[in-house]
């Protein structure tokens, strides 16, 4: 029912209704996605190692958006002077892949059925962790759909071969990664200072086709120098975990390490791939909201995550 005003309909202010991520339509049946865009919610955190609670990033993440949910028909940017996801960007909202407590193959099966559905579709996909293991699933929904290239932007290498005998925690998504025949390279920025990954796993990723940067190596190449390293050609997948970061703006994360990055030094990379580069998918991890009670780890991973589409549908003339 209409209320009073002056404009015809409902004002749909961010703080009413559900909170679909960015308050798009829900789509439950997943054999019926029509839309260029739908996001999958995996709030998966048995992959963790220190501080859980990334199970709850997705649910933040989409109350989150609905603060960027003003935009009739688009959002303008005047500094680009575009109006970025206009109506003709379908988004839609698929809810969560079904997790199967303690039980990692499952849950993470689960993931990987819903992402596959995604591309099945012709959709791009967005995942919410969810912890990083996450990604292994969601990369392994590539398989037979041609080469990918991988931009991890992390605090962390997440190299492990294997650790006690665990192979799919959230240590392990770019080994996991770099194993697959269809991921043709890894361009890892952002590693930095004390590690969890020893110097034979540093080795071994560069024996395998990665390319490391740190956050110090990053702003000495800018932006766009660090994606021009990705070979021209490269269809590419982004793996963004939160805590990369600096936790300064980005607390509300497992394993928070200070010296990360700055919004706009993410959000310029971002631009930069969507202008040189095919972008296939993003999986946005590690968001815990436990840990920060303002809201803004959550409200940061939306803001990117929204930007980031505007510029990957831009590029594609939308």
């Amino acid at each position: 029912m209409s209320g009073h005003g002056y404009q015809s309909g409902r004002l749909n202010l961010p703080f009413v209704g559900i909170a679909t991520f960015g308050k798009r339509p829900y789509v439950e049946t997943w054999d019926a996605i029509d839309a260029e865009v739908a996001v999958l919610g995996a709030p998966f955190d048995f992959g963790t190692q220190f501080r859980a609670g990334a199970r709850f990033g997705p649910r933040a993440i989409r109350e989150a958006s609905t603060l960027f949910s003003f935009g009739h028909a688009g959002a303008y940017d005047h500094e680009d002077d575009v109006t970025y996801l206009p109506d003709s960007v379908r988004i839609v909202d698929l809810g969560d892949a079904d997790i199967v407590h303690t039980d990692t193959a499952t849950s993470h099966a689960n993931i990987a059925h819903g992402v596959g559905k995604i591309l099945d579709a012709g959709a791009f996909p967005v995942v919410l962790g969810g912890d990083h293991s996450v990604n292994i699933p969601c990369i392994e929904a590539f398989a037979g759909r041609g080469p990918i290239h991988i931009l991890q932007i992390d605090a962390h290498l997440d190299f492990v071969d294997e650790r006690h005998g665990v192979r799919a925690g959230h240590g392990n998504p770019m080994r996991r990664a770099a194993e697959k025949d269809y991921v043709t390279g890894l361009t890892q920025v952002g590693i930095r200072n004390v590690s969890s990954t020893a110097r034979e796993g540093y080795e071994a990723a560069r024996a395998m086709g990665a390319d490391i940067l740190s956050v110090r190596q990053m702003r000495k190449l800018g932006p766009q120098g660090v994606i021009d390293r990705i070979p021209k050609d490269a269809r590419v997948y982004v793996t963004l975990d939160i805590d990369g970061f600096c936790p300064s703006i980005a607390p509300g994360t497992g394993t928070p390490s200070h010296g990360g990055f700055l919004y706009y030094e993410v959000l310029e990379m971002l631009q930069a791939l969507s202008r040189r580069h095919e972008v296939v998918g993003i999986d946005l991890v590690e968001v815990a909201p436990d840990y920060d009670q303002s809201g803004s780890t959550a409200i940061l991973a939306a803001q990117i995550l929204l930007n980031f589409l505007g510029f990957v549908f831009h590029a594609r003339g939308a």
